[in-house]
């Protein structure tokens, strides 16, 4: 993979050794970079903890965020929490689903995803369980850009919905969402809906052992080929699979060029057609948090630092809105969400 762009001191573990990445080599490209805040203060967060964040825009135009809190992960009183930008301002989080199951038992939600499809209200997915091996996958809608929620409901027993980035949705109407599970082994599958009613699944994809992979994300190419990237676990690099018949079927995996240091990526399909990936460009925990830019899904630049002192930023989320800016947020030291705009036309 080509290094270059904008890296603020960046040095990066790869193999077990260590590669010093060239600072400002472009300078540039911090131009790129529009407005970058938290969507809460860390002295004024309505919760200890915070991750897995997610951000989606309404066809109304409204830009919604959110993201699983509480007292830790895994913490029962881990609820999914949603804020909205509203004249430039995030507005104050409200907690809109949980794990309630009754008086007695409540489990930890975990890993929301929004999704406005074509047509309708916008989806919230959000899984509920004791662990990521005995979880389910629920969603609720929102008729008025994310201020109201209607009552969660189950997905079918089958059916986890999108596990941790945005499905996609093709020219057919077909609705893909990556997902994957961590019962057998860390394993990938696409599900497939027309109408968020009825539901098929592709796969699962790998044994969950050669190579154990989660959280995939799809790209569109110009050719028609569907690419997804994977996060995997103790190979040190992103994975990907490839697909030449709309999402139906998929290539075996194989390792990409970028590293992965066991952590959740995002990415999206430019406008333009290039493809745009957020990741942590390390083999070793998580910092720094990089931008990627690729024409082919092949070739990747690294052109821009996000952050790069010590400290968790992770998991991030990633869109590209109607004005053609790109979106991204994430976990920020897990005590706040960080949102941050980017002009892809200058990197």
């Amino acid at each position: 993979m080509r290094r270059c762009g904008l890296v603020l001191g960046l040095i990066v573990v790869l193999g077990g050794g260590f590669a010093t990445v060239r600072a400002d080599a472009n300078p540039g490209s911090r131009a790129a970079v529009v407005e970058a805040r938290l969507i809460f203060a860390l002295e004024n967060r309505p919760t200890a903890g915070c991750h897995a964040s997610t951000i989606e825009q309404t066809r109304t135009g409204q830009i919604v965020a959110a993201w699983f809190a509480g007292a830790d992960e895994g913490e029962d009183d881990v609820g999914i929490w949603v804020s909205r930008l509203i004249d430039g301002q995030w507005s104050r989080p409200t907690e809109v689903a949980n794990g309630v199951m009754s008086v007695q038992r409540r489990y930890p939600c975990w890993n929301p995803v929004l999704f406005q499809p074509k047509d309708g209200p916008v989806v919230l997915f959000f899984k509920v369980g004791p662990t990521p091996s005995q979880w389910w996958g629920q969603w609720t809608v929102s008729h008025d850009g994310g201020d109201t929620w209607t009552p969660r409901q189950l997905l079918p027993g089958n059916v986890m919905g999108p596990i941790k980035n945005k499905p996609i949705q093709l020219d057919d109407g077909r609705i893909l969402c990556p997902s994957s599970s961590e019962h057998i082994g860390w394993r990938i599958h696409v599900e497939v809906t027309d109408d968020l009613k009825d539901w098929r699944v592709v796969g699962p994809l790998n044994d969950g052992q050669t190579m154990p992979v989660i959280q995939p994300t799809i790209l569109k190419h110009r050719d028609g080929r569907l690419q997804m990237l994977c996060r995997t676990r103790g190979k040190g690099f992103i994975a990907q699979t490839w697909s030449d018949d709309g999402g139906r079927s998929w290539s075996p995996l194989t390792s990409t060029s970028l590293p992965n240091p066991n952590a959740g990526i995002d990415a999206v399909t430019l406008r333009d057609g290039r493809q745009l990936l957020v990741y942590n460009h390390t083999t070793q925990g998580r910092s720094p948090l990089n931008v990627a830019v690729s024409s082919d899904g092949q070739d990747w630049d690294m052109v821009l630092t996000l952050e790069d002192q010590p400290g968790e930023y992770s998991y991030p989320a990633v869109i590209q809105t109607a004005d053609g800016l790109v979106h991204t947020t994430y976990t920020y030291l897990r005590k706040s969400i960080k949102h941050v705009v980017i002009d892809p036309g200058k990197l």
